[in-house]
């Protein structure tokens, strides 16, 4: 079975791909097999180049197909931020109550019509050989709140609210939260390139990039 990897260590992350992909004859895991494989720098000024500099620094170190994203949240008001820099939008790496307390005071000093916000998701496939061979944006578009709801505690979601739903992403299923997310958005482009490697076993030299790659 051909084996997919996630390039992260985010099992939130690698447990949402799975189910995303579960109808395919993948195995998928994460970083977890390769401990001492070092971090790749997001050195990247946007989300598709630290997508590509992930995707692409991983598969020329382990020599294995691979799955990497970044992603975050936009806000339009607030001249874009966070941004690239949404994991670490308070100063540490990860500190969601932080980056939600940050984010709170600046959307608070915005008029109600100026909260509108986007989840974005670049997603980049590389194969064994490091070269990339599809690639995909997603989106999914929302209202920042000033007071979180629901019991959801992953980055943004309690204050990133979907009005077709009525809710914001910590109050939403996980099965809805998916169904509607940026990433899933993003990984749906790729499955035609996903669905040819768990079909054919092939090496990815013989793929030709996505139109959009």
């Amino acid at each position: 079975m051909p084996r997919l990897v996630i390039g992260s260590r985010n099992r939130k992350k690698l447990i949402e791909i799975r189910d995303l992909l579960a109808d395919l004859t993948l195995e998928v895991t994460d970083l977890s097999p390769w401990p001492d494989l070092p971090d790749i720098e997001e050195t990247g000024d946007s989300f598709e180049a630290n997508a590509r500099l992930k995707a692409v620094g991983v598969a020329t170190q382990i020599h294995e197909w691979t799955l990497a994203e970044d992603s975050g949240l936009v806000v339009p008001a607030l001249d874009g931020r966070p941004g690239i820099f949404s994991a670490r939008y308070a100063g540490g790496h990860g500190d969601d109550a932080a980056n939600n307390r940050k984010i709170i005071e600046e959307v608070a000093a915005l008029p109600d019509d100026k909260r509108g916000a986007y989840y974005v998701c670049y997603a980049m496939l590389a194969n064994p050989d490091g070269n990339v061979i599809a690639q995909a944006e997603g989106r999914c578009h929302g209202v920042m709140l000033t007071e979180p709801r629901g019991p959801g505690n992953f980055g943004y979601d309690p204050l990133f609210f979907v009005p077709e739903y009525h809710q914001t992403f910590g109050e939403l299923s996980l099965r809805v939260k998916q169904a509607i997310s940026h990433r899933a958005k993003a990984i749906l482009q790729l499955r035609p390139a996903l669905r040819l490697i768990s079909e054919t076993n092939i090496d990815g030299n013989h793929l030709r990039s996505e139109p959009n790659a």
